[in-house]
């Protein structure tokens, strides 16, 4: 018994009327009759009453419609996992992103993987770092797009980009300007940084070179929405590092290069090995070249000693 033969019956089933089920079939009617008739000579049984003017359901009939139904619906659920499982032609690609991608990275990233892959739909999960790692590991995700340091242990990435972080000051700020600031010249200002529990990691790293560079906080105040971090800095409650905003700042800030380029996000695609697959590849170089639209460059390794 094949599966398409059991659609064929419960089309039919529903409709009681071989025109109207060949139409949703797109099929002829002959045909359909034909492999009516097939399925029928292989159960033994007349799932059918064919009368002049028309159709019902046998016992025989209506008893086979309860199971062809969920067996249909279970061969779709079937069918939908494997198509996560390993994304393909009319798949589907389940994709991590942090919230505070800039939107040239985004569009350029989606409109590239569509040229790549275009029978594979992409669904987008905005994340923190950690929740994309622990979703990445959970199987709820194809690829996340991180931020470095974190714990990629198991994981295949993709090159990292990085990108040069500033600060944001209000306008007012001594030293606002054009000129790039020292770290350590901020030494005993308050800070506005993301949760730790966003990027542990991350978080750590950034704080470890804040310090090396002679800039311990005099207090440290915690945001993750763009809104509530400009508003802070905006009140004189403490300065910000990010990559350079798109367009100009708002109204009162001031974005400013750091000398040396002490801080940087570093960022890459990451992914199971074993669940590797062309559309994964294909989201990689996409992401790649976001990343690049938004100022990242590639990162050089460090040269053999």
């Amino acid at each position: 018994m094949e599966l398409r033969h059991l659609r064929y019956f419960t089309v039919l089933a529903e409709e009681l009327h071989f025109g109207r089920a060949a139409a949703r079939l797109h099929m002829a009617q002959p045909p359909l009759s034909q492999r009516i008739r097939d399925l029928e000579r292989e159960l033994g049984v007349q799932l059918f009453d064919r009368g002049p003017r028309q159709v019902q359901l046998t016992e025989a009939g209506a008893l086979l419609l309860e199971h062809s139904r969920r067996v249909l619906e279970s061969a779709e659920s079937a069918q939908e996992a494997m198509r996560r499982l390993l994304p393909g032609k009319n798949g589907v690609v389940r994709v991590g992103i942090p919230p505070d991608t800039m939107p040239v990275t985004l569009r350029t990233m989606l409109h590239e993987f569509a040229e790549r892959a275009p029978d594979v739909l992409v669904d987008l999960h905005e994340l923190t770092t950690d929740e994309q790692l622990a979703a990445l590991r959970e199987g709820t995700l194809d690829a996340a797009m991180v931020r470095h340091p974190c714990d990629v242990s198991g994981l295949d990435s993709s090159p990292i980009a990085r990108r040069p972080l500033g600060v944001l000051l209000p306008t007012e700020h001594p030293f606002a300007g054009p000129e790039p600031v020292r770290l350590r010249d901020l030494n005993g200002q308050p800070l506005v940084i993301f949760p730790r529990a966003m990027a542990p990691m991350l978080y750590d790293h950034l704080l470890s070179i804040c310090r090396a560079e002679g800039f311990r906080p005099g207090a440290i105040r915690h945001a993750r929405n763009p809104h509530f971090v400009h508003g802070l800095v905006l009140s004189s409650r403490g300065v910000h590092f990010n990559e350079p905003p798109p367009g100009e700042p708002r109204a009162g800030l001031t974005w400013c290069p750091l000398e040396d380029s002490p801080l940087s996000w570093r960022t890459s695609v990451v992914w199971v090995s074993r669940r590797r697959h062309a559309a994964i590849d294909a989201l990689a170089a996409a992401a790649a070249s976001g990343l690049a639209a938004a100022g990242h460059h590639a990162e050089v390794p460090p040269a053999a000693s």
